[in-house]
């Protein structure tokens, strides 16, 4: 599970597993967690689940996702090349 990014206390991460599925991150903060689906194309992101997230946290994590948007997607990318749903 490569870790892409660590920003205020959020780790930002992909499952190698995961790469059938369509583009998005997990994000941690010590007890909470969450997954961002990724839509490159309109430059979107929408909360797929997430677990102990209050809205102040919500908000920030939100922000470095958009904040580091195009950093995300490129990795993406590099590590899920070739596989089904890895460009969406």
């Amino acid at each position: 599970m490569p870790t892409i990014l660590l920003v205020q206390g959020w780790r930002l991460f992909f499952y190698l597993n995961e790469g059938n599925e369509p583009m998005h991150v997990h994000a941690r903060k010590a007890e909470s967690q969450c997954k961002f689906w990724l839509r490159a194309a309109f430059y979107e992101i929408e909360e797929d689940w997430s677990y102990n997230l209050t809205p102040r946290l919500r908000r920030e994590v939100r922000k470095i996702i958009f904040d580091h948007f195009d950093l995300i997607v490129g990795e993406w990318n590099s590590h899920f090349k070739g596989q089904r749903n890895a460009k969406n």
